[in-house]
């Protein structure tokens, strides 16, 4: 049992937090307090203990979605006794201030997301800047995380990994953000979409080939969780002749220290592009524009974007009235 001088230590901010016990012991609802809780992710049995006392006791909810978080009270036999109001990606910036002035009066407000933690690709982060800036307590009633389930299952080292969110929707961008990444040599998650699996599939052959390590998990802790494991191709070809539902995470394994070391040359200049894509025009008999396309693909910049081609076609005209 937690004792009276524990319940009464210096909250983030400063001030002591003053804290109502939970009728049956289960948590402690902090007043004038953000509190961030994970809640479930697919199985409703990962609800914490604390997550339904602060449910039943917080004096306002801000919910992603308010639909959702009625009928998970309902699926944990919760009452929410509290304010409930609408904070998601469209509003949270806006409501963020008002929610802190109520936390200034006492008030516990507790963020929570339709699956996970808040803030992690998900609202939240506005509310917890603001709240540091004006020196107001934030605590964490932690729980389910797809990021974390997905790497622990995934069977991939996780002593180091990065976490980068959804792939992007555009093919161009998505390449750009692989390429950046083929050096990584921790491993890393992402989050995909149903209908976008079998494109970002394509990409990550093409950024990554064949061989690289990954599973792509789906509907993790429901009934119909799934876990494959293999190559980067034979994943993509599993997408293909058998193509998943539900909410996907993708791990992909870091590079070694050879691929590492190969895909993190010096970046080349123009002038240095143009002089390969003109040797490769010449020595292959293709036209510049094709050799400029396909050097300019082998070797891109740091950040993973392409050299400008019109640049290096002048480059190479210049290079080749020169030698004449």
């Amino acid at each position: 049992m937690q004792s009276a001088q524990a319940a009464d230590k210096p909250a983030p901010g400063g001030e002591p937090l003053q804290e109502r016990r939970h009728p049956h012991g289960a948590a402690l609802v902090p007043s004038g307090t953000v509190i961030l809780a994970a809640t479930p992710i697919g199985n409703t049995a990962d609800a914490s203990a604390r997550l339904v006392a602060l449910l039943e006791h917080v004096d306002i909810v801000a919910a992603e979605d308010t639909r959702r978080l009625y009928d998970l009270a309902n699926r944990l036999g919760v009452h929410v006794n509290g304010k409930v109001i609408a904070y998601h990606d469209h509003n949270e910036r806006n409501k963020a201030d008002g929610l802190l002035d109520e936390v200034a009066q006492g008030a516990s407000v507790l963020v929570v997301s339709d699956a996970g933690m808040p803030t992690i690709n998900d609202p939240g982060l506005a509310i917890v800047r603001c709240a540091i800036e004006r020196g107001i307590p934030v605590t964490c009633a932690p729980g389910p995380s797809a990021v974390l389930d997905a790497l622990a299952l995934s069977g991939l080292p996780t002593d180091r990994f990065c976490y980068e969110g959804f792939l992007p929707r555009r093919h161009a961008e998505r390449m750009q953000r692989l390429r950046a990444l083929r050096a990584e040599q921790r491993t890393i998650v992402f989050y995909e979409t149903l209908h976008r699996i079998a494109d970002s599939m394509d990409d990550l052959l093409a950024a990554f080939g064949p061989g690289r390590p990954m599973a792509l998990c789906r509907e993790l802790t429901k009934d119909y969780e799934e876990i494959r494991r293999g190559g980067v191709e034979r994943i993509r070809q599993s997408v293909i002749d058998d193509p998943p539902r539900g909410e996907l995470v993708l791990v992909i394994g870091g590079a070694d220290d050879e691929t590492a070391a190969l895909e993190t040359p010096d970046a080349l200049g123009v002038d240095e592009l143009a002089a390969l894509s003109l040797k490769r025009s010449q020595s292959q008999g293709e036209r510049i524009k094709d050799s400029i396309a396909q050097i300019v693909a082998e070797h891109p910049l740091p950040d993973g974007s392409l050299a400008n081609r019109k640049e290096i076609y002048a480059a190479v005209l210049v290079l080749r009235d020169g030698a004449c």
